[in-house]
């Protein structure tokens, strides 16, 4: 039977899955008050959504793709902007003249290189990913990027619990001697 919005428990949604998902955004965004923002947003788009969920997957991994994708979203349109909002300039005291440290040239280009940095990271370890067996691949991808359960998990590739943790061990240290040559060494 298809579920309507009528048969949706949002609240459920948001008592299950609203700590996970601020806590995924706030520490992508490292401002609170957006995060709130950006989860809000997410089940909203959920909630808009809900008749072309597939169900291929769990709500939970369903949430955080819709999450990740606000969150790519506002990544760009931060990028995009000629200018950045006065607020970034001041702080929240009388005099709103004052301007925060962190906005100083110097710290625009250390994020800049952290940025750069991080993309070469991540493009390092997702090429790193890819090295292994399909196996293993797909499971640490499904734990540590889609965020599924561990159980799910089991259940998907028929493995033992046991059996996934020694999967996910081996894919740790063959990623880690893969960053060792393709990132810390260079």
């Amino acid at each position: 039977m298809v579920q309507t919005k009528a048969d949706i428990d949002l609240n459920s949604w948001v008592d299950d899955y609203s700590d996970m998902l601020f806590n995924f955004a706030a520490n992508r965004v490292n401002d609170r008050d957006l995060a709130k923002d950006l989860v809000q947003d997410t089940f909203f788009s959920a909630l808009k959504a809900w008749e072309r969920f597939e169900k291929k997957s769990t709500v939970k991994t369903w949430l955080f793709s819709i999450l990740k994708r606000k969150i790519i979203d506002h990544w760009r349109q931060q990028q995009s902007r000629k200018t950045k909002p006065i607020s970034q300039y001041t702080t929240n005291d009388e005099d709103e003249n004052n301007w925060i440290e962190a906005t100083t040239p110097y710290s625009e280009v250390n994020e800049t290189e952290a940025f750069f940095e991080n993309n070469e990271l991540r493009s390092a370890l997702m090429g790193c990913i890819d090295l292994l067996p399909e196996k293993q691949k797909g499971i640490f991808i499904d734990k540590f990027i889609d965020h599924k359960d561990s159980e799910e998990i089991c259940n998907e590739y028929e493995i033992t619990s046991s059996n996934f943790w020694v999967i996910i061990h081996r894919a740790k240290i063959q990623l880690k001697g893969c960053l060792d040559k393709k990132w810390f060494e260079n």
